[in-house]
C-alpha cells in the first residue's frame, strides 16, 4: 500500500527485455534499506525489487503491467519518474489509499496556467471513468490528486508549484498517456452497487 505522496524522483538507466521487461532505476532513496522483494510505486505501479546497487535497484515488469499501463510506451533510459516506497505502519497518511495497481490509461487533453499552479484535464478510458467524481481522489503516475470536475470522460486537477518541483508533472505535457488508479473505496462501492 502506498498513499500517493511522491519521495523521490528517479531515472531509469536500463531497460532489457528478458522474457519479461527488468528496468533499472537511479534513485535517491538508501538502498542499503531496501530489502529484495521490496515493493516500490514507480511511476504509480507497485513492482518489486529484484536488484539492487549502491543507488539503483531493479524491477522485473510482466507483459500484462506494461499492456495495462504507460510504462511500454513511455519508459525509456533518462526518463524521470515518481517514486514512492511501500507504507509503514505509523507513516503519515498525507494522500489517499493506493495501492500501485494501475487501472488504466488516460490522456492529457488541455493544460492551461492559473496563477502559479496548472489545470489539467485529461481524459480516461470510458470504462474507468463512472468511478472518478469530483473532489474525489485518484493517482495519476502515483501521485494523489483531487478532482475538480468532472465531465462525461474528461476530468481536471491542478498541480501547485510545489507538486511540479518535487514530482515528474513538471515534465507534463498535453497528449501524454498517464497511469490511472481509481480510488478504492469507489471501486466497492460501485461493486455493492451492482448486487
Amino acid at each position: 500500500m502506498f498513499t500517493g505522496i511522491i519521495t523521490d524522483v528517479g531515472t531509469v538507466t536500463k531497460l532489457e527485455q528478458e522474457g519479461d521487461l527488468r528496468a533499472r532505476i537511479q534513485t535517491g532513496y538508501d538502498t542499503s534499506g531496501i530489502d529484495m522483494g521490496a515493493s516500490i510505486a514507480s511511476d504509480g505501479v507497485c513492482l518489486t525489487v529484484v536488484g539492487l546497487g549502491d543507488d539503483w535497484y531493479e524491477v522485473q515488469i510482466s507483459a500484462e503491467t506494461v499492456a495495462r499501463t504507460n510504462l511500454g510506451q513511455h519508459w525509456a533510459e533518462g526518463r524521470r519518474v515518481n517514486l514512492e516506497r511501500a507504507l509503514k505502519v505509523g507513516d503519515e497518511l498525507g494522500g489517499h489509499i493506493v495501492s500501485g495497481h494501475v487501472d488504466g490509461v488516460a490522456e492529457i487533453i488541455d493544460m492551461q496556467d492559473e496563477g502559479d499552479s496548472t489545470r489539467v484535464t485529461l481524459r480516461a478510458p470510458e470504462s474507468l471513468a463512472r468511478f472518478i467524481a469530483q473532489k474525489g481522489s485518484v493517482a495519476l503516475n502515483g501521485t494523489s490528486l483531487t478532482v475538480n470536475d468532472v465531465n462525461g470522460c474528461d476530468f481536471g486537477i491542478n498541480f501547485i508549484p510545489h507538486t511540479k518541483e518535487v514530482t515528474t508533472w513538471g515534465d507534463a505535457r498535453v497528449g501524454d498517456a498517464v497511469n490511472l488508479e481509481i480510488d478504492t473505496l469507489a471501486r466497492y462501492v460501485a461493486r455493492l452497487n451492482e448486487m
